[in-house]
């Protein structure tokens, strides 16, 4: 009797040193000489504007749901934000992503909580997974684009261009906690959402799959933990649904409405808020 055996996709070297040389480097951040309280509020900041305004804003709500619109030049700066977090450029992340939702927890997930925590937390990138073969196919409306298109190809350049001039004003301490501190952790909340926020917390709504929504992930994602209200109503670019469920980004997204510069704010119905 032939017992059949599954087998993971061939290993990315290139991620996986790309990884291990960035959580490395951070671990600088240990030494007496790298700390200094500026340092540390340049990254809080800098955690903020790349994965706050770039990836959940930015990434997430504006671009790959298209939740809302903005002028392009202001779509264009969250862009920007987003490409800061090193997560992969914007048309590799929109496209990986919008294949998330339609297969959610399912083999073509690209990281499907069902091979367990740390591959839909990290591992899987560590492969050369079937979905990156159709990036292109989810991203038609972006990727075409000339600015998405520079973001995709020259995201490393740009954050080592960063890292220069944090250097210039703030020297090493600056680059250490600017750059690959505030990367680690940017990265790691992130990742939350593809793996606690499909393991722990609760659900409200059946979205046909095992998200969840989880309270500390919310917290360290400026609202995205609400990850069950999201799937659930995938175009909606108000996650937190209750009172209690504090969400951050849908505070900006209502500021930047209030302001003139998004529009076409799309919303689940009142009821569900009840």
């Amino acid at each position: 009797m032939t017992v059949a055996t599954i087998t993971k996709p061939p290993l990315s070297w290139y991620v996986i040193i790309y990884m291990a040389l960035i959580h490395g480097i951070a671990l600088f951040a240990l030494l007496p000489s790298n700390f200094s309280w500026t340092a540390v509020g340049l990254a809080i900041v800098l955690h903020w504007v790349t994965g706050g305004l770039g990836v959940t804003l930015g990434f997430h709500r504006l671009v790959t749901h298209r939740s809302f619109q903005t002028p392009k030049w202001l779509e264009y700066f969250f862009v920007f934000c987003g490409t800061l977090a090193c997560q992969g450029g914007p048309i590799q992340w929109v496209g990986l992503h919008r294949q998330h939702h339609l297969y959610s927890d399912k083999p073509q997930d690209p990281h499907d909580s069902h091979e367990g925590f740390w591959w839909s937390h990290m591992q899987w990138m560590f492969h050369d997974i079937e979905p990156n073969k159709h990036i292109a196919r989810f991203t038609k409306d972006i990727n075409e684009d000339p600015f998405y298109v520079f973001c995709q190809k020259y995201f490393i350049p740009i954050q080592v261009a960063v890292g220069l001039l944090l250097f210039a004003f703030g020297g090493w301490p600056f680059v250490v906690w600017g750059i690959f501190v505030r990367l680690v952790a940017v990265f790691h909340s992130t990742w939350f959402v593809n793996s606690a926020c499909h393991q722990f917390g609760y659900q409200s709504h059946d979205s046909g799959d095992r998200s969840t929504n989880c309270w500390w992930v919310a917290l360290l994602t400026y609202g995205e933990g609400w990850h069950n209200n999201h799937h659930a109503y995938q175009y909606s670019a108000r996650h937190g649904l209750q009172w209690w469920e504090i969400d951050l980004t849908w505070m900006t997204i209502h500021l930047l409405e209030i302001l003139g510069l998004a529009t076409n704010v799309k919303l689940v119905n009142s009821e569900v808020n009840s």
